[in-house]
């Protein structure tokens, strides 16, 4: 009788163990679906969208500024892709706390240059923030594969990758605060150079040898 219930006790607890194991590897193996299923691909800029889902910011980032990064009081582009779920056309403002202002531009000309619009719209005084006209169900891109940018005029402070600057888009009312980073760049920096060390006749005679007198110690 003793050997029997030890028998079926053992019996019970691989049971139970098998089940476990059945549990632990499928909760394993549907939690890795479900992250992939969920994964999104790596793109620079930062993303984001009001409550209600009716406005959104895609794709905010900086220009790489180059190895030196910003100094401040440098001009620096803005990219950016605005996006309007709502069936009303909005007119979306944007200003910032780390520069002076932020205009529209051409994303061709020079950044030391004074910026200016190159559609019909007409610019806004200076001193004034930007302001970007988005139609219903609608788009407004604005970088470096469009006919026009965002430009931050006079940056406060210096930046470099890895840094940077808030951006408060306001669509009619409904503003979006987010921070810009400065892009990386997409090919790494090219290496050092090597350095090439060159022996002379001078560091031979410190060494003491065939320098003059050195024959004769």
């Amino acid at each position: 009788m003793t050997r029997s219930i030890r028998g079926s006790r053992r019996s019970a607890l691989l049971l139970a163990g098998l089940a476990t194991s059945g549990l632990l590897l499928s909760g394993c193996s549907a939690g890795q679906v479900a992250e992939t299923a969920e994964t999104v691909p790596s793109i620079q800029g930062v993303n984001v969208a009001s409550k209600s889902g009716d406005f959104a910011v895609r794709s905010l980032l900086i220009a790489y500024p180059g190895v030196d990064g910003y100094q401040a009081g440098d001009n620096a582009n803005l990219n950016v892709v605005l996006y309007n779920d709502s069936p009303n056309q909005v007119t979306v403002t944007v200003t910032t706390e780390g520069a002076q202002e932020v205009v529209r531009s051409d994303p061709d000309a020079p950044l030391g240059e004074s910026p200016a619009t190159t559609d019909t719209e007409t610019a806004p005084p200076a001193g004034m923030p930007a302001q970007i006209v988005v139609p219903p169900l609608s788009f407004a891109q604005l970088n470096s594969e469009a006919p026009a940018v965002l430009r931050l005029i006079g940056l406060n402070q210096p930046l470099r990758v890895g840094e940077s600057v808030f951006v408060t888009f306001d669509f009619g009312g409904t503003p979006i605060r987010a921070a810009a980073p400065v892009a990386v760049p997409l090919t790494p920096a090219a290496p050092p150079e090597p350095i090439i060390e060159r022996h002379t006749g001078f560091e031979e005679l410190e060494d003491g040898h065939g320098g003059p007198g050195g024959a004769g110690h």
